[in-house]
C-alpha cells in the first residue's frame, strides 16, 4: 500500500513546493505526485494549473513565461501569509532534492494546452538522474502515455506501476485502454473505485491507485479494499491509518 502525497502534504503546506514534498517525506510518505508543465523556454516545472494566477501572484499562462520570470513569483502567499516567497520549482530541483528518500508520481498536464516534446523533457531527466525504478508517470492525455512507452517500453515493466492512466469516469473496460497505451496501473477518482473493478485490475495485472482520500474512515475503506495506493493531502493521517490496521 503507498502513502502518496497529493501535490506533497497539500493539507498543510503550498502544494506543488518544495516545502510541502519535504514535509510530506517527514510525514511518511512513500511517494509524492506532482504536475508538470513546459516553460515559454522549454523547462519543466511543477505546478498544478496551466494558468499562474490560482497559486501565484502573477496572472498568464505557465508557457507564456520563461523559468527565470517564473522563479520570481511567489507561490506561497496564496495559502498562508507564512509560506510567502515560496517558489515554482523545476522537476530537476525536485528530483535533486528527494532523490532516494521518496518515490515521485509525475503527472503531465497536457491538455487544455499541449506541450509538444514534454515526454522526452521527463524522460531525459528521469535517465540523468538514473531514477527510472523509483518514477510513476500518469496523465489524462493518454496518447502521451502512449507515446513515453513507445519510446521507453522498460517504463512499464516492474513490480511498482510505471504507467498509469488518470480517468474520472465508469469505464466499461479501463484495463482495456490501459493495455492500449501499455500502462499497469488505473488511477482514478475515489468515487470509482469499486471491490468489482480492484478484482478485475487484479485479473489483468493492474494496479489501482485512489485519488484524493482525506478522511481517515475513507482511508480505512480502501484500505480494507486493497487497493495499490492511496492519494491523500495528508500523508500523517494515511500513515496512521495504515499503522491502525496492521
Amino acid at each position: 500500500m503507498l502513502n502518496i502525497a497529493h501535490r506533497g502534504a497539500s493539507g498543510y503546506y503550498p502544494e506543488n513546493t518544495l516545502i510541502a514534498f519535504q514535509q510530506a517525506v517527514k510525514m511518511g510518505a512513500d511517494m509524492i505526485e506532482l504536475d508538470v508543465h513546459l516553460t515559454k523556454d522549454g523547462e519543466v516545472v511543477v505546478i498544478h494549473d496551466e494558468m499562474l494566477e490560482r497559486t501565484t501572484n502573477r496572472k498568464g499562462y505557465v508557457r507564456d513565461y520563461t523559468l527565470s520570470e517564473l522563479k520570481k513569483l511567489d507561490a506561497g502567499s496564496w495559502y498562508k501569509s507564512e509560506f510567502a516567497g515560496e517558489r515554482i520549482p523545476t522537476l530537476e530541483e525536485v528530483l535533486q532534492n528527494l532523490k532516494g528518500k521518496v518515490q515521485f508520481n509525475i503527472e503531465i498536464k497536457n491538455g487544455p494546452v499541449y506541450y509538444r516534446g514534454i515526454e522526452e523533457k521527463i524522460l531525459t531527466l528521469l535517465s540523468k538522474h538514473d531514477l527510472k525504478d523509483q518514477v510513476v508517470i500518469s496523465s489524462f492525455d493518454h496518447r502521451c502515455l502512449k507515446k513515453i512507452r513507445e519510446m521507453k517500453p522498460d517504463l512499464a515493466t516492474g513490480s511498482l506501476v510505471k504507467l498509469g492512466v488518470l480517468y474520472v469516469a465508469r469505464l466499461l473496460r479501463p484495463e482495456k485502454i490501459a493495455q492500449s497505451v501499455g500502462a499497469t496501473g488505473l488511477h482514478l477518482n475515489k468515487s470509482y473505485v469499486t471491490p468489482d473493478l480492484v478484482r478485475r485490475a487484479r485479473q489483468h495485472g493492474l494496479r489501482v491507485l485512489v485519488w484524493t482520500v482525506n478522511e481517515p474512515a475513507q482511508m480505512s475503506y480502501f484500505i480494507k479494499m486493497g487497493v495499490d495506493g492511496i492519494v491523500t493531502n495528508f500523508p500523517d493521517r494515511l500513515k496512521n491509518e495504515l499503522k491502525g490496521l496492521k
